[in-house]
């Protein structure tokens, strides 16, 4: 957990150890934790708070977290992404659906086996996060492609965060 308060808009899709998640951080350069932490950077709270425009992935699998930015993302982009994933919750024939988030995402989401996390038919939903980072400019880096498999996740609670995170980009 950061020492930083970060607020922005942000949706997460998983559970607490295996999780994707399109966030753009922002952070308030009046608040005592950033004030301290730009001190102790040696940089103005401005300058350490930043513009807060630039969208983020992160990503977490049993523990292991990463992520990584994506420089010029429009609001635009990550508002399309979610209402997608919205349209694919609540179509009528409740089956197995793609969201395509480009060469960097793609959620793969099925029905989650009844039972299964407590669910019952496809009130809830398994997703498989496909995330590939971007090239490191240096060519330093190797971007290596990450898999992220979430338990069932209730349909009700995903379209109330994906109502949420719509909200804040409004």
């Amino acid at each position: 957990m950061s020492p930083v308060p970060v607020g922005g808009p942000a949706l997460f899709v998983g559970t607490d150890t295996d999780y994707v998640a399109l966030v753009r951080p922002e952070l308030d350069p009046a608040d005592p934790g950033v004030r301290q932490a730009a001190e102790q950077a040696g940089v103005t709270p401005e300058e350490f708070a930043g513009a807060g425009d630039t969208w983020a992935v992160l990503v977490e699998h049993d523990g292991e977290g990463g992520g990584f930015e994506l420089p010029g993302v429009r609001d635009a982009e990550p508002a399309d992404f979610a209402e997608r994933l919205r349209a694919g919750l609540t179509a009528a024939a409740g089956g197995p659906f793609t969201v395509d988030g480009g060469s960097l995402l793609r959620l793969d989401a099925r029905p989650a086996v009844p039972g299964a996390g407590g669910s019952t038919g496809t009130d809830a939903y398994v997703f498989t996060a496909h995330v590939t980072p971007p090239e490191d400019p240096s060519g330093d880096d190797a971007a290596t492609p990450l898999t992220v498999e979430t338990g069932p996740l209730p349909v009700a609670a995903l379209l109330a965060d994906l109502d949420a995170f719509l909200g804040s980009l409004a």
